[in-house]
């Protein structure tokens, strides 16, 4: 059997983590995983009855390609209100995650031939979905030194005359980086006049720790909004991951494409989690801030045990829920009779003798790290922490 070649694309190593740990967990073992990216709280309360409310009212049929009014106002409101962002009803499209947004608009933009320039380390998938509408992703390495953060002079330098879009992610999975309003400006002041689309994924916009505060590179400019296609959605800010609903806002040719493409795929967004949605929304994040109070307690005490291991490194995140810990000097050497060569290899050692799971940095564009989730309870991560040392002793 022959496949396509766009299907000639790499596993998601973080899936495939995750997986292999439920297997582990099926076989007996306890493992404990640092690999899946989602809050470990329940969805709040009032979303569920939503929920529920939807099914029982019968609002389980069909819905307008680009999701319900309802739904789209709230968004509207949103990103105005919060963000300073403000579009008509037909500059927004509700879609299956946040994810499913972002494919749907590098679908309708990027074809063979163009570039796509992404910060490195970037998330899984950002790679190939760029791959998989036959453009060419640009990774362009940030560092440690600068907070893992883009420089306006490293992001001149990776524009060619194939650039077609630039994608960037604040809060940044898997480092937790959080761009600054200037820091992005600074980009943004670059990209105003020139001829590319800037996507922009704010996921994690209220999973901010210390003084950080989120910015969309957006609100720069009117002349640059209307080049920009804001990404945002339910799952994290709302623990609504199983539930699908992203959307992205931009302009109207970008976002007219984006629906007449899902109305060839996959049609409309879950109607039920719409309406859970649109009670989401008009409640709005007072509750995340106990979130962010406990993520905070998980991350301070997992810095500190990373940082006190010999050989290891570890930055501070400045949102999201992930630490990306520095492993190169613990690469070349012998653990349990085996040695260690590259992140993939430490990854499966940890989870085979350490009973842990983790996700290689190579599966971000950064081998010699790796990414450890903290959207797990305290007793987890201590119990986890105690393992992984041992591993290593």
């Amino acid at each position: 059997m022959k496949l396509a070649r766009r299907s000639n694309i790499a596993p998601s190593l973080t899936l495939a983590m995750n997986t292999k740990a439920k297997q582990m967990r099926a076989q007996g073992l306890d493992v404990i995983s640092f690999a899946a990216g989602e809050p470990d709280f329940h969805t709040p309360d009032h979303i569920k009855d939503a929920g529920k409310k939807a099914i029982d009212g019968d609002k389980t049929y069909y819905t307008p390609v680009s999701g319900i009014v309802e739904l789209k106002e709230q968004v509207l409101r949103k990103l105005e209100g919060e963000n300073g962002l403000h579009y008509e009803m037909d500059q927004v499209s509700i879609n299956s995650g946040a994810k499913h947004s972002v494919f749907n608009v590098l679908f309708v933009l990027v074809e063979g031939g163009d570039e796509v320039i992404i910060p490195a380390p970037y998330w899984v998938s950002y790679s190939e979905m760029v791959r998989i509408c036959g453009g060419t992703p640009v990774f362009v390495e940030t560092t440690e030194g600068s907070g893992f953060k883009l420089k306006p002079e490293q992001l001149k330098k990776a524009i060619s005359r194939k650039t077609k879009a630039f994608l960037l992610n604040s809060p940044c999975n898997p480092t937790g980086a959080v761009y600054t309003r200037d820091e992005l400006f600074s980009l943004a002041e670059l990209l105003e006049d020139q001829d590319i689309i800037v996507i922009s994924d704010e996921i994690y916009e209220k999973i901010l720790y210390d003084d950080n505060r989120h910015a969309s590179i957006a609100a720069y400019s009117e002349k640059l909004k209307n080049k920009t296609v804001v990404i945002n959605g339910m799952s994290k800010a709302y623990s609504m991951t199983g539930w699908r609903i992203g959307y992205a806002a931009g302009p109207k040719e970008i976002i007219g494409a984006v629906n007449k493409l899902q109305g060839h795929t996959a049609g409309n967004p879950t109607s039920i989690s719409q309406w859970a949605s649109v009670k989401a929304l008009d409640e709005g994040t007072a509750f995340v801030k106990s979130w962010v109070d406990e993520f905070t307690k998980r991350r301070d005490y997992i810095l500190s045990e990373l940082n006190s291991i010999d050989g290891m490194s570890c930055t501070t995140p400045g949102g999201a829920f992930y630490v990306f810990p520095n492993i190169k000097e613990l690469l070349g050497r012998s653990f349990g009779g085996k040695q260690i060569e590259n992140s993939v290899e430490f990854a499966h050692y940890l989870l085979e003798e350490g009973h842990i799971a983790v996700v290689p940095g190579q599966a971000f564009g950064a081998e010699g790290y790796m990414r450890i989730s903290f959207a797990t309870s305290m007793d987890n991560i201590v119990e986890g922490m105690k393992r992984l040392k041992g591993a290593l002793a």
